[in-house]
């Protein structure tokens, strides 16, 4: 090496400028080609995973000005790159991460081209199976756990690292879900709007959901476009497409691995009032009504914020932010015992939340949240009759009468906000 070129390597470390950063692998494939005599080939995986950090934790231009500059000197006024191939699941190209550079060929989940080799095909997960002789009728349970995505027109691809851990454990497993950070998603479930949250809710009662995609994601529409956020979900595997029709796309959750991936996301928005809220779901099962009232107290003081985050939250918009969390925390909790949904149609209107009990003789569930209006409500108690009345008004218990639940099985319960403070009402006391 000339004298300049062993400074320069010397001052590649952990405390090294921006500028010899985004220049240290230039100058690594300079000295590669001069050595062995031949071109490099570099491969980039998961080149978007540390700009989605950048993204939730809040120096998403600083990330992307260093990107742009590194891929810059890497990739395009590099003289000794021979080729390069980038793995991501996002396409950012609207970002100007790719500005700069030339030659570019794009493979999406939507391409044809590589469609089968990005997972293992079920033909191959069989043979595997057959080799290790495991059961014929295992193989039903490993598609229903690991079966799902699909690349251009090539269908039931299997995650490869998931059948991996299956055929060395012999079990089947959230293996996948638990090797990726997934904090990008979760943040923008969690903040999301109500219609956002109704519309996974769908997806985790095994609903599909209707939506435009977009497969260029542009990180400054997450917030502001659902779509977008679909389109980021399908694009990580998460999600996969049912039909198109135009430009609509019908979507699923890929399998049940996703699902019980996403069902443990949920229950980690609670974490941190984790005892209250099963004390909470508890009280709601036995009718305690003064307890419920003590516990979802608690729980919404910790958690109110965290529902709350959007860019643009009204007063009146930031406690059905809250709730609908909340419903989701329910579907999760009480999915063995209730069919929980909300703001469907029953009667004269939607309810907020109902709660279907699989055994028809346990108890029916309704609930209905109201924000405060002081003009309107002198105190938090007349708005909890202000839900109660409207319970009665719209007859939201038809779905249950009309599903077998007897009428006085049927509880019904008024939700009251102002601000951090609720306040539960029922038509009979201690219920």
């Amino acid at each position: 090496m000339a004298e300049h070129d062993r400074e320069f390597f010397n001052s590649v470390k952990d405390n090294m400028s921006e500028s010899v950063a985004t220049l240290a692998l230039q100058r690594l494939c300079r000295w590669l080609e001069q050595y062995y005599g031949k071109k490099v080939l570099i491969f980039l995986d998961e080149y978007d995973t540390p700009m989605q950090e950048a993204y939730v934790n809040g120096y998403w231009p600083e990330m992307t000005a260093f990107i742009r500059s590194l891929f810059n000197n890497t990739f395009k006024t590099n003289p000794s790159i021979e080729r390069a191939v980038m793995t991501g699941i996002t396409r950012v190209s609207k970002e100007s991460v790719f500005s700069d550079l030339n030659n570019l060929r794009v493979v999406t989940t939507t391409s044809n081209l590589y469609a089968d080799v990005f997972g293992f095909t079920e033909e191959e997960v069989f043979a595997a199976m057959d080799e290790q002789a495991i059961p014929e009728d295992e193989k039903g349970n490993v598609k229903k756990w690991y079966d799902g995505f699909t690349f251009g027109n090539v269908e039931d691809i299997y995650n490869p690292w998931s059948i991996i851990n299956y055929l060395s454990n012999r079990k089947t497993g959230t293996y996948w879900a638990n090797t990726s950070s997934n904090s990008l998603v979760g943040t923008l479930l969690k903040e999301g709007s109500k219609d956002l949250k109704i519309q996974f809710e769908d997806l985790l009662l095994g609903k599909t959901i209707s939506c435009e995609l977009n497969e260029e994601i542009v990180f400054s529409e997450l917030d502001e476009s659902e779509g977008a956020i679909w389109s980021l979900l399908l694009a990580s595997g998460y999600l996969k497409i049912v039909s198109k029709e135009d430009e609509i796309y019908e979507l699923k959750l890929t399998n049940y691995e996703v699902k019980r991936m996403f069902e443990r996301m949920v229950k980690r928005w609670f974490a941190k009032r984790e005892s209250d809220y099963n004390s909470f779901i508890r009280s709601l099962l036995k009718g305690d009504l003064e307890s419920m009232n003590g516990y979802l107290n608690r729980v919404t003081r910790s958690m109110f914020s965290s529902f709350d985050v959007g860019k643009k939250p009204s007063e009146e918009s930031e406690p059905e932010r809250f709730y609908h969390g909340f419903v989701l925390g329910l579907l999760v909790e009480l999915s063995d015992r209730y069919y929980v949904t909300s703001n469907r149609e029953s009667g004269f209107g939607r309810y907020d939340v109902l709660l279907e009990p699989i055994d028809k003789s346990e108890d029916g569930i309704l609930m209905e949240f109201k924000v405060h209006n002081p003009a309107k409500e002198a105190s938090l108690e007349d708005t909890v009759q202000t839900a109660l009345a409207q319970i009665e008004e719209k007859a939201y218990a038809q779905v249950l009468l009309d599903h077998g639940v007897a009428e006085d099985r049927i509880r019904r319960y008024g939700f009251a906000f102002e601000g951090k403070t609720v306040l539960i009402g029922s038509p009979v006391k201690g219920k």
